[in-house]
């Protein structure tokens, strides 16, 4: 096989690939032995003609397509190796010479990964981030800690409450007529939620067990199902319980109920060296970023749209994957939400191109600086993954077999942004303009557990 690559355009590069006659007809002949069975020729029993004899019925060019799609891929990625050539999308093929006894030559018109023109990256001025946690923070996150383990009693007598949880019946008419998805029995709902439509859970307030009301509600004029968007409904309610949450008291007892620690003191001490690190990991999150996106900025890069388009196909597999995992799938999302795919993928348009060009100036700058991957760091990545799984580092490695090149391709942009912060200029915060940075620490626990949550995506 032979091959030549030829630059049509910025980012488009033409293959002309040349197969060798007698590897055409092997591919013929398999084409052949493939399909004989199909086909039948008078005085032969079905699938015993000679391929002279079908060849002389029906031409030569029988099977040349089915050859041709033989040979196509694998020589096609043998030319990509051999022409050290980047594809980003499926090739354009175009037969140039396909005759019985002579080379096969074809075309494969691809686009290519674009070339990466580097602006400054060393001596980039970031600005310190410090996150600090105070005693409000902690606190905060003891009472999320009670909410999260609080016990719903039954009431035996008083009325609805914001932030009880009724079980009712209800049963939704529009001019005196059911409509589909209006009624349910035994239904669950948290008074304050905002679950039902505007205006339902308000007017269950004051209720008692087996009460009955009709509740007077509007559609809003956005809501998913277009039919019932802006009209006016009755829905005719019955309570059958009332449960109020039940707080556990903030003790020794509570700390031993959900942790492996005895006392409250060691409990918030633990709450808080968390707190610490998240909000330590979340400062290093927003330099990092803060400096990537300068040195994205200051890169020239003509992106082709193939991959802008892989990368909004990527987005939206691991998207349906989520869904699926909460037990619907992201068409039925679409369904639901009424936005249209079209308007789904341009939403994430622009973020998904300045995540491929973060992408590919995080490659260049890496074999500009000839940044790679060492054991010792994958050592280090496993190390950590079992202390934040609280596992053994034999069982993460072994969850990965023998196979660690995606954890290496995972490891290098990181590592690279390592050395762009290690060459950074860090510009400490004035005191007197530490005021006007904003930083909440409910935002950095957020921020640490979304990149925790990734991480573990991508790692499993």
């Amino acid at each position: 096989m032979k091959a030549t690559a030829e630059k049509v355009e910025k980012n488009l590069v033409k293959l002309t690939i040349e197969v060798g006659a007698d590897e055409f007809e092997k591919s013929i002949q398999n084409a052949y032995l493939k399909n004989r069975k199909h086909i039948m020729i008078q005085g032969f029993r079905k699938g015993r003609a000679p391929r002279q004899i079908i060849e002389r019925f029906y031409g030569k060019e029988i099977f040349f397509e089915d050859a041709a799609s033989e040979l196509i891929p694998s020589s096609y990625d043998e030319a990509v190796k051999e022409t050290a050539i980047e594809p980003v999308a499926q090739p354009e093929i175009d037969i140039v010479q396909i005759e019985s006894g002579k080379d096969f030559i074809y075309t494969a018109e691809v686009v290519v990964k674009p070339e990466v023109e580097l602006g400054d990256y060393k001596g980039i001025q970031v600005q310190k981030v410090e996150n600090t946690v105070t005693d409000e923070d902690v606190e905060a996150r003891l009472q999320e800690a009670r909410e999260q383990n609080a016990r719903w009693e039954s009431l035996e007598e008083g009325t609805i409450e914001q932030g009880h949880r009724v079980t009712l019946d209800y049963t939704g008419t529009i001019d005196g007529e059911e409509f589909e998805g209006g009624s349910n029995e035994n239904a669950s709902l948290e008074i304050g939620s905002g679950t039902f439509i505007p205006g339902f859970e308000e007017q269950l307030i004051g209720m008692q067990v087996g009460d009955g009301k009709d509740l007077e509600v509007t559609f809003p004029e956005d809501y998913q199902d277009e039919s019932l968007q802006g009209k006016e409904a009755i829905f005719s309610v019955v309570i059958h319980d009332i449960k109020a949450k039940e707080l556990p008291k903030l003790d020794d007892e509570f700390a031993k109920d959900i942790s492996e620690f005895d006392t409250l003191d060691e409990y918030k001490a633990n709450v808080r060296e968390k707190l610490e690190k998240a909000a330590k990991d979340s400062a290093k999150s927003q330099m990092n970023n803060d400096l990537v996106a300068k040195v994205t900025e200051n890169a020239n890069i003509d992106i082709p749209d193939e991959m802008v388009e892989n990368e909004i196909d990527s987005r939206f597999n691991e998207l349906d994957q989520t869904f699926r995992y909460q037990g619907f799938s992201l068409e039925q999302y679409i369904q639901f939400s009424g936005i249209t795919v079209d308007k789904l993928r341009e939403d994430v348009k622009d973020e998904a191109y300045n995540t491929v060009k973060t992408r590919l100036v995080l490659e260049k700058i890496a074999e500009v600086e000839g940044i790679v991957v060492e054991d010792e760091d994958v050592e280090k990545e496993f190390e950590s993954m079992a202390e934040q799984y609280d596992r053994d580092v034999e069982d993460v490695k072994r969850d990965f077999g023998l196979n660690t090149d995606f954890l290496k391709e995972h490891l290098l942009p990181q590592k690279t942004i390592e050395f762009l912060m290690e060459n950074a200029i860090i510009e400490e915060v004035a005191e007197d303009a530490k005021d006007d940075i904003d930083v909440s620490i409910e935002e950095s626990m957020e921020d640490a557990k979304d990149d925790a949550d990734e991480n573990a995506a991508e790692d499993a």
